[in-house]
């Protein structure tokens, strides 16, 4: 890893916390201009393990994928549209098959507009997928699990 002067490394912090949040990359280049002088390079790592803990890649969620749709041939198929990071097959935990949808992570979100457009309702492995950009997890959601008789009103 290179060097960095202190400059650089608040740079960097803001770059991924706007990241995380935004993805928005006309913001970047207006915060970067606000930061750093003219004529100052930043070097930033495009390694998959970087870009994904700073949350610079698009996801994108593909359904509709047929049972023998490997994480592989799913990276193979996307792959033609940009650098695939990652490729994921959502299986049940206890048959370990496929639930029949996947996500297909990019580097970039110009990548993963380019695949979603291509893709999208196009056929893989005899079935037709559709692709959207994946939604952020929420936590619980759905419907509550019964456990037990319900609770007694409380009286007031």
């Amino acid at each position: 890893m290179q060097n960095s002067s202190p400059k650089t490394y608040f740079f960097n912090l803001i770059f991924s916390f706007h990241c995380l949040y935004h993805q928005h990359s006309k913001a970047m280049a207006a915060l970067r201009k606000l930061l750093l002088p003219k004529n100052t390079s930043v070097v930033i790592s495009t390694s998959p393990i970087y870009l994904s803990r700073r949350g610079i890649v698009s996801k994108l969620f593909v359904g509709g994928l047929s049972f023998y749709t490997t994480e592989k041939g799913l990276s193979e198929a996307f792959s033609q549209h940009g650098q695939v990071i990652e490729a994921k097959i959502v299986t049940d935990k206890v048959s370990e098959r496929s639930k029949g949808f996947g996500f297909v992570t990019y580097a970039s979100e110009d990548e993963a507009e380019k695949a979603l457009q291509e893709m999208n309702g196009k056929p893989l492995n005899g079935r037709v997928i559709f692709v959207d950009y994946a939604k952020p997890k929420t936590d619980g959601g759905g419907m509550p699990i019964a456990r037990g008789p319900p609770e007694p009103p409380v009286e007031q």
